[in-house]
C-alpha cells in the first residue's frame, strides 16, 4: 500500500524484481533510483499501469519497491503492508 493505492504482494514482488534488475546496467547508463519508473518494462505488472500516468510515479515504485525489501511485508515488519494474518 502507498497512500489510497493497494497493490498485491506478489505484484510489488514482482516490482522489486524489475527494479532490482535495473541496477546491473552499465554504470554509466544508470538513472538514479529516485528517478527510475519501470513503466517501460514490458513484465510490469498490470495493476501498476494506471500508476504510470502520475507525475509521482517514480517515487511511489521506490516505496513499493522498499516495502518489499527482505520479505518484510510476509511478516508485518512493515507498516505500508496490509492484509497480516
Amino acid at each position: 500500500q502507498d497512500g489510497d493505492l493497494k497493490f498485491s504482494l506478489e505484484s510489488v514482488k514482482k516490482l522489486k524484481e524489475l527494479m532490482d534488475g535495473n541496477r546491473h546496467t552499465n554504470p554509466r547508463m544508470m538513472v538514479p533510483m529516485a528517478r527510475y519508473s519501470p513503466c517501460q518494462e514490458k513484465h510490469l505488472p498490470e495493476e501498476f499501469r494506471p500508476v504510470c500516468k502520475r507525475e509521482d510515479a517514480p517515487m511511489i515504485f521506490r516505496r513499493l519497491s522498499l516495502a518489499a525489501e527482505d520479505d518484510l511485508c510476509e511478516i508485518c515488519a512493515n507498516a505500508a503492508c496490509a492484509g497480516c494474518f
